[in-house]
């Protein structure tokens, strides 16, 4: 069976949040956390950290994970990770955000377990149940799906509820958990690519993948991810974190 690389692609000059991976969370910095929700998948054999910076490389030898230096003028995550595992045989590449402390193997392997057993996708990530404060938030991505259970559409605007009024549960749209998987073909065509208006205008890099025509299944999970996104998110995730870790 195939095995799936995971890379998890980080670096320190983020706008909204400089130093975010170092930023600590309940005594371990951010990226540490994130590697060990990694570490407890049952599928993922190899993890690698992708990153621009030596204090992030630095910290990350403190915990023994493999780092590879990338540029810091990348344009975006995928590229990040593709830089970093180009020239690694494993042909399914699975990308977990460095801002995700709250990852667990549970996820990982339900991720990996699709990867290996079908065929038919390009590209895959993972949706939550939609509330309505997650709706009218525009720092919540949102993806709007076929039947297939395929990505039509993500934004951070209310999809697809622009004239009427969302009602209890949220139902035509989920909450996007942004963690991808890729075939390294599509990976490398993605890349290539210069990125288009709708990726920049709505600043998401998966509208890119869309505009090439890829097909992209969404598996909704149970999994409710919090992102750290500024210095506010953090007594946020804490609390989670003693929450789940007791």
């Amino acid at each position: 069976m195939a095995e799936v690389l995971a890379v998890i692609p980080v670096r320190f000059g983020a706008q909204r949040f400089p130093g975010k991976p170092l930023a600590t969370i309940l005594g371990k910095p951010m990226i540490q956390w994130v590697v060990e929700g990694v570490s407890q998948s049952q599928k993922i054999k190899k993890i690698i950290v992708a990153t621009d910076d030596q204090r992030i490389a630095q910290t990350c030898a403190d915990f023994d994970v493999e780092v590879v230096m990338t540029d810091s003028e990348l344009p975006s995550g995928s590229d990040r990770v593709y830089q970093a595992i180009k020239d690694h045989p494993e042909e399914l590449i699975l990308n977990i955000q460095g801002d995700e402390p709250l990852i667990d193997g549970s996820v990982i392997d339900t991720m990996a377990d699709y990867m290996t057993s079908h065929q038919d996708w390009e590209m895959l990530t993972l949706g939550h149940a939609m509330d309505e404060e997650g709706l009218n938030s525009f720092n919540t991505a949102k993806i709007v799906l076929n039947k297939n259970s395929e990505a039509i559409y993500f934004s951070r605007f209310p999809i697809p509820y622009s004239r009427g009024k969302a009602v209890a549960p949220v139902e035509a749209c989920l909450r996007h958990i942004g963690i991808y998987g890729y075939k390294k073909q599509f990976l490398k065509s993605f890349c290539e690519s210069e990125p288009q208006l709708m990726e920049k205008m709505e600043g998401l890099e998966q509208l890119r993948a869309l505009y090439m025509g890829a097909r992209i299944p969404v598996l909704k999970v149970d999994y409710k991810s919090w992102g750290v996104d500024t210095p506010d998110d953090l007594p946020i995730v804490e609390a989670l974190l003693r929450k789940k870790y007791g």
